[in-house]
């Protein structure tokens, strides 16, 4: 453990001489980088320091105890304080070893939440807004900034598709665990039988990313414009402002109607955009992870089943940590921080008894 301490210690040191320098600072992608790799450590190297200043503390009572010998009151007194000091340093360790934990480089950013009907027809549509509500309350609760990106209505009232950004430094680490399939059973509003169908809606919970994580080339990009569908008055009718990104490679289509500039339109586009390569480039790199993950907790999978919304019994059901809330309402008013809580401490317990190794 403490030969990772100091080689982030010395990376650490490294890196605060690099960004002051000029040919660095004139290079402003370079510079960003060489910031955000010293933003992350810094936590850890600063506790590292109060560390190393108590081990020095220590050393020096240890050494006054042994020149002190024949003096009892001196003595003593050394021994008080190295034992005191001892304490603190055992306090530092453990916090240590929580800050050795791998830290996810996308807990600081905004998130952008793609939430998809999947089976059952019109019934998940119709649940994929009530989740999409769900997440806008919580953001509500936590007085986070919604943008909506593009929203696909069906004739119902539900959703085929609905993409959205989240604004807040903490968003991605409080919903990254809300990624796969979320299951809901109860009898539809269409159904005249009254029996209870299941259906589900796939969430997909993705870090803001920026150009300085993932290069797009532009000749790689086809972009069209469209009229806008939906909500707008007239003016979806005579203005092309919908905009239409297709990153060729990939085969990854954005879309963004929500504003009735095409300039804003395509910004945001773009914003999905760098995230969804971004997302593709991390699920590669980490398959074989993945394969062999020991925890079910975590972003996970997209396709993994991860909750159950059974509304006859008034239950949620986390299946990854069995956790059940008989609250359900509650909960799909946004009412979701102590799920999501109860996911996050898992997480960090497993890998604190090293389940993910």
């Amino acid at each position: 453990m403490f030969d990772k301490l100091e080689a982030q210690k010395i990376r650490y040191e490294f890196l605060s001489e690099e960004i002051g320098k000029p040919q660095v600072i004139a290079d402003q992608k370079e510079w960003k980088k060489l910031v955000v790799e010293r933003s992350a450590l810094e936590e850890t190297v600063l506790k590292y320091y109060e560390y190393l200043k108590l081990k020095a503390e220590i050393d020096e009572c240890e050494s006054l105890v042994a020149a002190s010998k024949g003096d009892a009151e001196l003595e003593a007194a050394a021994l008080e304080e190295s034992g005191a000091l001892s304490e603190k340093a055992e306090n530092v360790v453990d916090a240590l070893k929580a800050l050795l934990i791998p830290k996810d480089p996308n807990d600081g950013k905004n998130v952008i939440v793609e939430i998809r009907a999947g089976a059952g027809g019109d019934e998940a549509g119709l649940f994929g807004t009530e989740l999409m509500r769900m997440y806008k309350r919580y953001a509500e609760r936590m007085r986070w900034k919604v943008e909506d990106i593009d929203i696909n209505d069906t004739e119902l009232g539900g959703i085929k598709e609905a993409v959205f950004v989240i604004n807040s430094k903490s968003a991605y680490n409080k919903l990254k665990y809300e990624s796969g399939v979320h299951r809901v059973q109860r009898v539809p509003e269409t159904e005249s039988q009254g029996r209870v169908h299941t259906s589900t809606v796939t969430v997909a919970i993705l870090p803001e990313v920026s150009e300085v994580e993932v290069e797009i080339n532009e000749k790689d990009l086809k972009i069209d414009t469209y009229r806008s569908s939906g909500a707008g008055g007239q003016h979806v009718n005579k203005t092309e402002s919908a905009i239409r990104i297709t990153h060729l490679p990939t085969n990854t289509v954005v879309t963004c109607q929500d504003e009735k500039s095409q300039i804003k339109n395509r910004e945001r586009a773009m914003k999905v955009l760098y995230s969804r390569l971004y997302e593709i480039s991390r699920q590669n790199a980490d398959k074989d992870y993945s394969e062999k993950r020991k925890s079910q907790v975590g972003t996970g999978d997209r396709s993994e089943k991860i909750r159950t919304y059974n509304f006859p019994q008034g239950r949620v059901t986390d299946h990854r940590i069995n956790m059940s809330v008989f609250s359900i309402d509650v909960f799909m008013d946004g009412d979701i921080g102590s799920m999501l809580e109860a996911l996050q401490i898992a997480d960090r317990n497993e890998k604190l008894t090293g389940g993910n190794e």
